[in-house]
This record gives structure tokens, C-alpha cells and sequence, in this order.
């Protein structure tokens, strides 16, 4: 073979190779490609809320963290693609793959929903809501109710709701007089106690609260009121908590999480597992070092409501406990199981 026909096939020979070599890179770029998930995830948190950061932001960068990048997550927040009492049903239809709810939300699907936004006036802790939704299985109640309608039910976090009103409650005339933002379970307890209690989206409340179509309103606790501006106008954060409970939930759509591979779907359990105690505790220590600087910055002032007050509205509270027990036998049962629960801690 002369020179010039050698170097035709060695040229030959590597231009082969060099073909193949893209053809083996391109078919790998492809698969990745391929195994990358998107989920759209609505959440009910306004931008500005703390938790659109805090708790989904989070888990946001846990999970293309551990999937290393092969599930990632499209945040939207609230109102970008459905109004928030709409999540659920597209979680559940598959429409969203995952969303963030107040169990408030979605009341007419779940009957435990009442319970789980938190009876008011029934723990005094923290701990004591983590204990029963962890320890004694009410989340796993909330979760099994919840699986009939293809949703996987991940309680994002426990955590105390406050009000902040622009005057303070120093009597009973001074708290019904109120009008006052509100939603689901707290809403009416707040209604049948003499206040005038109305639900406005979170994207709303600043301007109702700013114009003074209501006098105060409930957004978590401290950290909710400061990142949402309400302080600006509302200068009294009202205690003790009206509720303390697992709020904030985040929603699976069950046929999106069955579509991942197993290591993935793992991953994802077990990162909702941890952002429970995560946010928990997280949420407790931003509370108080978020209340100590609207107080400093802004002149908040702490609002503890008379004791005459405080027993009025127990009372009045512990009225509508029943009315949740009587929505199903599952709710009959979690509403037994906390009575028994705040009997043992000395507060029945």
C-alpha cells in the first residue's frame, strides 16, 4: 500500500471513531436528559411569605440535590397557575405533580382537615402538636384519608398562629368588634366567638388590612406578619396563639411519585420526613428572633389579651371541638384520641 492510500485509511479509520464517539456522547446526553424530571409545584404562599423560601425553597434544593439534579422542581407561587383552594384537586387529578395547601383548603375532600388546621385553644406547645402528629399517628391518619384521592399528604411544619390587629384587644367588646382576616377552622371558630371573620387570599390581605377592610388578620406568627408587611400597618401582635398546628402542607400528586424511580421516590419521602422537624424547630427559633426585631424596628408591641377574654374564647372553642368529630368515624376517632391526649398533659 502506497503513502497516500495508508493515510486514506488511517483517516478513514479515525473519522469512524470519531463518529462513533459523538454518536456515544449524544445517546448519553440524550438518557440524562431523558431521566430529568420536572415537577410544577403551586404553592399558596405569596413570594414575600417567609415559608415560599424557607420551607419550599428548601426543599427545593434537598431534592436536585440528592436525585443529583434528575428531579427538579418549577416553583409557582400562590395564584400563578390556580387559585389555592384549588391545589388540591390538581394534585390530586395530576395536573400539579406537587403544591402547598393549608388543610383549610381542601375541607371538602378531607374530613380530617378541620382537625389538622388545628382546634383552637387545644395545645399550649409546640412539641405537643409535633408529638401527636408524629407520636401517636394522626399524620398518618391525615395521610391514609388523603391517598383516596391520589395524594400524598406531608405536613410541612407545626407551628403557633397569631393575629396582629391594628388596635389592641383589652376587653371582650374591644375583640368583637373586630373584623378580622381568617380561614377554615379558626375562621369560624372566630365568627361564632363574636368577631366577623372573612377569608382574603394572601396576595390581598396587606391592601384589606392597609384600607381597613379588616381590622387584623392571621398569616402563621411573627415571621408570616413581618415577611408579608403586615406590621407596617398592624402594630399589635396578639398572644396567646389561637391554634397551634400543622398549617402548612405539602401535597404530592401520587401518580407523579410513582412514576420516579424507587431510589427517587425514597428520597422524596424521606426528605418530607425531615422538613417536618427541620421547619419545626427552625420555624420556633425565626419566630422569636422575628418578633424581638419587629418590636425593636418597627414598634410592635406584644398584645396579651385579658384573662376574661382568653376564658370566653376557650369556652367558646372548646364548643366546636364535637362539630369536627361528627364530620367522619376517622375524625371521630383523631378528636377521641386528642381529648385523651390533653387529658394526659393536665389540660381537660
Amino acid at each position: 500500500m502506497n503513502t497516500l492510500s495508508l493515510f486514506r485509511s488511517k483517516l478513514t479509520l479515525y473519522a469512524s471513531a470519531l463518529t462513533l464517539g459523538l454518536g456515544v456522547a449524544l445517546a448519553g446526553n440524550q438518557a440524562a436528559a431523558a431521566d430529568k424530571v420536572t415537577w410544577k409545584v403551586q404553592s399558596h404562599w405569596p413570594g414575600s411569605s417567609s415559608s415560599y423560601e424557607d420551607s419550599l425553597g428548601r426543599l427545593k434544593r434537598v431534592l436536585e440535590e440528592r436525585t443529583d439534579g434528575r428531579l427538579e422542581l418549577q416553583l409557582f407561587e400562590s395564584g400563578a397557575l390556580f387559585k389555592p383552594k384549588e391545589t388540591f384537586n390538581a394534585v390530586s387529578r395530576g395536573i400539579l405533580e406537587m403544591g402547598t395547601i393549608s388543610p383549610a383548603y381542601a375541607q371538602d375532600k378531607m374530613t380530617l382537615a378541620g382537625i389538622a388546621s388545628g382546634l383552637p385553644f387545644a395545645f399550649r406547645n409546640v412539641w405537643e402538636a409535633a408529638y401527636f402528629h408524629q407520636g401517636l399517628g394522626f399524620e398518618q391518619m391525615l395521610r391514609d384519608e388523603a391517598a383516596q384521592y391520589g395524594v400524598y399528604w406531608a405536613t410541612d411544619k407545626v407551628y403557633p398562629t397569631e393575629m396582629v390587629v391594628k388596635k389592641p384587644i383589652n376587653s371582650w367588646e374591644d375583640f368583637t368588634s373586630l373584623k378580622i382576616r381568617s380561614s377554615g377552622a379558626l375562621q369560624k371558630f372566630l365568627t361564632e366567638a363574636g368577631a366577623a371573620a372573612s377569608y382574603i387570599p394572601g396576595g390581598e390581605l396587606y391592601t384589606a388590612l392597609d384600607s381597613g377592610v379588616v381590622d387584623g388578620a392571621h398569616w402563621g406568627a411573627a415571621q408570616g406578619a413581618y415577611s408579608m408587611g403586615l406590621y407596617e400597618v398592624a402594630k399589635h401582635h396578639v398572644l396567646p396563639p389561637l391554634n397551634i398546628a400543622g398549617t402548612d402542607v405539602i401535597i404530592v400528586s401520587q401518580k407523579a411519585l410513582d412514576k420516579l424511580p424507587e431510589d427517587m421516590q425514597a428520597i422524596v419521602k424521606q426528605a418530607l420526613e425531615e422538613q417536618f422537624w427541620f421547619r419545626t424547630n427552625e420555624y420556633q427559633y425565626k419566630e422569636r428572633v422575628t418578633l424581638a426585631k419587629a418590636i425593636e424596628e418597627l414598634g410592635v408591641e406584644v398584645n396579651r389579651m385579658p384573662i376574661d377574654v382568653q376564658a370566653r374564647l376557650v369556652e367558646t372553642a372548646q364548643s366546636m371541638w364535637d362539630a369536627e368529630g361528627e364530620r367522619s368515624d376517622k375524625a371521630a376517632e383523631a378528636l377521641t384520641m386528642l381529648k385523651g391526649y390533653l387529658t394526659e398533659l393536665g389540660y381537660l
